[in-house]
């Protein structure tokens, strides 16, 4: 069996792709397994670093914008559409794969498109609540749609092609228990954890104000311990950290990093996590039933993340706080008051619980299987 897998842009495109994989080479000894994603895309270096070959063609997003810079993108984009189309031609002609799934990025378009012009089985998988520009054009030709929540087929043309399947997610987030997890990082008593993060760059506004959320920690003597990781604005926020008067080598309870590499060990240890809502986020929050409250990226295509979180809102199992509405003392005292309110917190965990579509993974494998059958 020869899979091909295309997907690229962002974490939350990139990493049910690769947990899919990984779950095809386990159950089919003699899958080989492809990747395609865009030239310069993060994914290359993600995909490469879990051990799979990846290829990649020449393609750009449109900006909705009549500026004289943005007309000038996507008329190269235009021009792109069809390099990338002959890319993508040259890449099944060599590859020649039984069945090709898109998890999201302008990457999958010609590479899906030209699958299933050739009548290759094909399929797309959409982790936000409502699809994305490639996932809504893709979705009139695969032959297969699958999606991250209830609801989401009314978004598509061709709602009989929808079925709803969950997210994958990495399958290190189920490695640890709450307890196991405290103990790998020297958590020694019983005080709540607070995870807090907004995203690989880090957002300097979010990160502004939890400068001086750490300082409102330090001041009440530090209730709880405190995870942060502030992205690529690490430098600025220590500087505010300074500026703010927060004392972090008396309270060593308070970790400031610049990434946090063991994402998973450090979610499952968390009793509340403070982060924005992109897809991935959501659906490793879903699977492990673990409270949040989320703060939407104000700067992302149709407000999906918000779309994202509200699901998680209505549920029970999220509060969801606009940006435009933060405040660190608003922030500190929502966190304080979760974090203190243990009963409140496994009601979160429980509704979050029902949220979940169970195994994604294995849904999405078996949806899969039958397209191939």
């Amino acid at each position: 069996m020869r899979v091909l897998f295309t997907c690229g842009g962002t974490a939350g495109h990139i990493n049910p792709a690769l947990a899919l994989a990984r779950l095809f080479q386990e159950r089919q000894r003699d899958c080989a397994v492809l990747f395609v994603g865009a030239d310069g895309g993060m994914e290359r270096e993600l995909v490469t670093k879990e051990g799979f070959q990846i290829r990649t063609v020449t393609i750009t997003n449109f900006q909705r914008s009549l500026h004289l810079r943005h007309i000038r993108h996507n008329l190269r984009t235009v021009r792109n559409l069809g390099l990338s189309r002959r890319q993508a031609e040259a890449i099944l002609d060599e590859f020649r794969p039984d069945l090709v799934v898109g998890t999201g990025g302008y990457a999958s378009y010609p590479v899906v498109h030209a699958a299933a012009r050739r009548h290759i089985p094909t399929a797309i998988h959409e982790s936000n609540a409502v699809p994305g520009l490639t996932t809504k054009a893709l979705s009139k030709v695969v032959d297969l749609v699958m999606v991250g929540f209830e609801g989401a087929a009314e978004h598509y043309h061709h709602p009989e092609k929808v079925v709803v399947t969950g997210t994958p997610v990495r399958g290190d987030f189920f490695r640890y228990t709450r307890r196991e997890a405290r103990e790998k990082l020297g958590i020694h008593d019983e005080r709540p954890l607070l995870l807090s993060y907004w995203g690989s760059l880090g957002a300097t506004v979010m990160n502004d104000y939890m400068a001086r959320f750490i300082a409102l920690e330090c001041g009440a003597g530090t209730p709880f311990h405190h995870i942060h990781g502030a992205g690529g604005s690490y430098r600025r926020m220590l500087q505010k950290l300074s500026e703010s008067g927060a004392d972090l080598e008396g309270h060593p309870e308070i970790r400031v990093q610049e990434y946090i590499y063991d994402m998973p060990t450090v979610m499952a240890a968390a009793d509340l996590v403070l982060c924005r809502s992109g897809a991935s986020t959501i659906s490793e929050l879903i699977a492990i039933a673990k409270p949040a409250v989320l703060v939407p990226s104000p700067n992302v295509t149709a407000d999906h993340q918000t779309k994202n979180a509200a699901i998680l809102e209505r549920a029970g199992g999220a509060v969801l706080l606009g940006e435009g509405e933060c405040s660190a003392e608003k922030l500190y005292a929502l966190a304080e008051e979760l974090l203190l309110d243990e009963k409140r917190r496994r009601e979160m965990s429980h509704a979050l619980a029902q949220v979940s579509q169970g195994d994604a993974s294995e849904r999405i494998y078996k949806a899969l299987m039958g397209l191939l059958r």
